[in-house]
């Protein structure tokens, strides 16, 4: 049986997000999503939709690494020409992004940082 290697042509590789301005970063698994990668990571990401690509909380403006990215479907063009249009450069939804071949990608969205661990109750 042949063995894959991440160096292997045609293969996903893990790519790799950083969020500006909270300095989030972490990796993108192959077929996962910006949105599920931040979420495994530990990160809050704005959404109201969970995922669906109907409410447009998570846009995002990409920054860097536009070339590393799946190409968006017919729901994500659609639900972005929905959305008020903001000053910037590309806008996608976090929720349908994905990345191809290992790549980085640098993007803007406010509100994105780490999850509140619930604290323990003081000691007796």
């Amino acid at each position: 049986m042949a063995q894959i290697s991440a160096s292997t042509p045609g293969v996903s590789q893990v790519g790799h997000v950083s969020v500006e301005p909270s300095g989030a970063q972490f990796d993108v698994r192959p077929a996962e999503s910006v949105i599920q990668a931040a979420w495994r990571a530990g990160y809050q990401w704005p959404t109201t939709c969970w995922g669906q690509a109907e409410c447009g909380v998570c846009a995002m403006e990409i920054l860097e690494g536009v070339g590393f990215l799946v190409p968006a479907d017919k729901v994500e063009e659609a639900r972005l020409r929905s959305l008020p249009r903001r000053d910037g450069g590309n806008r996608r939804l976090a929720c349908q992004t994905r990345i191809t071949g290992g790549g980085n990608l640098t993007v803007r969205k406010p509100g994105v940082r780490l999850r509140a661990v619930e604290a323990s109750p003081p000691s007796t």
